[in-house]
């Protein structure tokens, strides 16, 4: 599963912009959906309901393209993040995330993911009441958390299943019987997404390597991580870091070293280091299905 966060941070000068959302439209999903077409990957998007409402045609044009259209919440401010909001608020910003999206495409979407992967125990019972059937917003076994925002409670990763599951009801982090399939992003350690990609090419590749032995040993399922707004090459409104962390720890790590690492291969230099992830599959004999396809394969 190819996954895709789309919203309008903008990586270059460390903020959340609206003009970014003009470079994502304009170079970000057109790079992504040529590159998609030539390995005939299906993908899913998961966008901001801000985006979605700024640029409706940034998710006109993936959905044309036969790709899943999957929410990432009302927006990607770090203070409305899904495990500092209240459970009614959480309901509220997923029931209007999906029916903005629903507008824009005239069908249904089921799949979720929280912005910066936040989410706490009891999301299942709220994600079930707002009408979704699939998360991924768990990363089992990653072990970068202390660079991102919410970070204790992602502690929880080292716990969960690596296998996609159906989570317990009241805790999102473990297996269950509820209705919702967790979709894990793929991780040993280190996250097999597009920002540890660009920063370290060769340890990705060994990442990825080591992924797919245990794949052969037990069939989990690859899931990528990726952002349109990594592919873009936008201009730089200034140098200065923004301060979102609560305290120097975390304004240290999430917002400073955070930011001097994933500006490395930004724009169009990530598009040749990306497409050699992709066509690795092809060559194994991998399937690419979006998150809503392999919902229907494991209720089945």
């Amino acid at each position: 599963m190819i996954t895709n966060d789309v919203e309008t941070t903008s990586i270059l000068n460390h903020k959340l912009r609206d003009k970014t959302g003009e470079y994502v439209l304009n170079q970000g999903m057109p790079r992504l959906l040529d590159l998609y077409d030539k390995y005939g990957v299906k993908a899913t998007f998961f966008y901001t309901g801000h985006i979605a409402q700024l640029y409706p045609d940034v998710v006109r044009m993936a959905h044309k393209r036969g790709h899943e259209v999957g929410s990432h919440g009302l927006t990607h401010e770090v203070s409305k993040a899904f495990d500092v909001l209240s459970p009614e608020e959480q309901l509220s910003h997923l029931r209007q995330s999906k029916q903005i999206l629903e507008d824009i495409i005239g069908e249904e979407v089921v799949s979720f993911r929280a912005p910066a992967a936040r989410v706490d125990k009891k999301f299942p019972l709220i994600m079930k009441e707002a009408g979704f059937k699939v998360d991924s917003s768990v990363s089992s076994q990653r072990l970068d958390m202390m660079f991102s925002f919410g970070a204790l409670k992602k502690l929880n990763w080292l716990m969960a299943p690596r296998h996609a599951y159906f989570a317990q009801e009241e805790n999102i982090f473990r297996k269950g019987e509820s209705e919702i399939l967790e979709v894990p992003i793929s991780a040993m350690g280190f996250p097999y997404i597009g920002t540890f990609m660009r920063i370290a090419p060769g340890l990705n590749r060994f990442t990825r390597q080591m992924l797919y032995w245990e794949t052969l040993c037990n069939g989990r399922q690859f899931v990528f991580l990726t952002h349109p707004n990594e592919f873009i090459d936008e201009d730089q409104e200034t140098t200065e870091i923004e301060r979102r962390g609560s305290n120097y720890i975390s304004y240290l790590l999430g917002d400073v070293i955070r930011h001097k690492l994933k500006v490395k291969n930004l724009g169009e230099k990530a598009l040749p280091i990306y497409e050699r992830e992709l066509a690795f599959f092809p060559r194994k004999v991998f399937e690419f299905v979006t998150c809503k396809d392999f919902y229907k394969r494991k209720k089945s």
